[in-house]
């Protein structure tokens, strides 16, 4: 694929308001008083200053009644996509081990 042809990768913070909190009519205000956290907790993870930690990960999915590990396996897909980008031309001068153990 060309890469200036790729969507974009959505972030945790796009994902969880356009499918979860705007179909659902949850305010996070209401998702923090919910989960127990505090509001600040909620507003950073929804403006990308704070990532989703296993707790956060146990909680949205508690939740939402979804896996334990759909929003920590998230997480890390998206920073494995950014940070493959970022590290594109050194993983590419990397020449793979020929034997097998």
């Amino acid at each position: 694929m060309n890469k200036d042809k790729r969507i974009p990768t959505p972030t945790i913070a796009e994902i969880l308001k356009e499918e979860f909190l705007e179909p659902l009519e949850i305010t996070p205000y209401k998702l923090s008083k919910d989960l127990h956290v505090s509001t600040s907790t909620i507003l950073d993870i929804m403006h990308g200053k704070r990532k989703i930690t296993v707790e956060m990960s146990l909680r949205l999915a508690k939740y939402f009644g979804m896996s334990e590990k759909f929003w920590i396996n998230l997480q890390n897909d998206i920073e494995m996509r950014e940070k493959r980008e970022k590290m594109k031309s050194k993983l590419d001068s990397i020449k793979p081990l020929r034997k097998s153990a």
